[in-house]
């Protein structure tokens, strides 16, 4: 490892050891849990700004949680973080067969990021099947957190299953099947929220709340077919609603007044202009 590397293990083992901070020394894998969260998230937010001074800073955030981790490891005696490297090199070389491998320059090497992951889940499931003993590789699906946020794992769960050829064909017949059903998903929610206003059991209600997740499940599988990640775009909206919400409230306020004054109409006024700021803004 590098002098600047070991000197950030050292500065991390001394905050975590007698004599240390009392904060860092309270800390365990529990408590850290959010932090690991938030600090990912923080990386995508200077990511999506294109803000590279910041992205170095968010990304020595991220490493410090994961040097957290490994020093409470090593006074667990359980890993260190060199163990931590080794495993993560071992993995990079024996799921890159076709770069590091005997046979990396055989003609039948893998050439395009399709035939890579389609060989990686071959590897990875080869990998459980000889862990396991018996020869199971266990689902396909496994290695999907079921912590990520629900739209993610969504995500993630379909593309596992695509990858082993459960997906809907390749062509604009499965474009208009994935449509259909987005369709015949929200006719199930009108009907259930039907039943609701007729009588609001909890079954009831609990069926609506089936049908609005599978309506979403459904919305997901479009984004994926038409090869937009549904995170990210929902995450963009969320980012422009909130950039346009500020401009109506900072309108409003020029104007000497809120938003919670004005009627409905007033506000639709001021969201349009919100709009036209927005796209006056992207204009190059």
């Amino acid at each position: 490892m590098s002098e600047r590397f070991d000197q950030v293990v050292e500065i991390m083992s001394r905050l975590r050891g007698e004599g240390g901070c009392p904060w860092d020394r309270k800390q365990t894998r529990e408590s850290l849990k959010p932090y690991l969260i938030e600090e990912a998230y923080e990386v995508l937010e200077t990511i999506e700004a294109q803000d590279d001074p910041r992205l170095k800073e968010e990304l020595g955030d991220v490493l410090l949680q994961i040097l957290f981790h490994a020093e409470i490891g090593r006074e667990h005696n359980t890993f260190t973080i060199e163990d931590v490297l080794e495993t993560l090199a071992d993995k990079l070389i024996r799921r890159h067969p076709h770069v590091f491998g005997e046979k990396a320059n055989a003609p039948s090497v893998v050439k395009t990021a399709e035939e890579v992951v389609h060989r990686w889940e071959e590897i990875k499931r080869q990998g459980k099947a000889d862990q396991s003993g018996n020869g199971d590789a266990g689902s396909a699906l496994d290695g999907v957190p079921k912590a990520l946020p629900a739209l993610l794992r969504a995500y993630q769960l379909q593309v596992r299953a695509a990858r082993i050829g459960f997906d809907w064909p390749h062509d604009e017949t499965g474009y208009a099947q994935v449509v259909n059903k987005v369709h015949e998903e929200l006719r199930e929610v009108e009907e259930a929220r039907a039943d609701v206003a007729q009588d609001a059991t909890e079954a009831a209600r609990r069926r609506l709340q089936d049908e609005v997740g599978d309506i979403l499940f459904a919305l997901v599988n479009l984004a994926r077919v038409v090869k937009v990640n549904p995170e990210e775009a929902l995450r963009g909206s969320a980012n422009r609603f909130a950039a346009r919400f500020t401009h109506m409230e900072q309108a409003a306020k020029s104007r000497g007044r809120s938003l919670s004054d004005m009627t409905l109409a007033e506000m639709d006024r001021l969201w349009d202009e919100a709009k036209t700021a927005e796209g006056n803004k992207a204009q190059p």
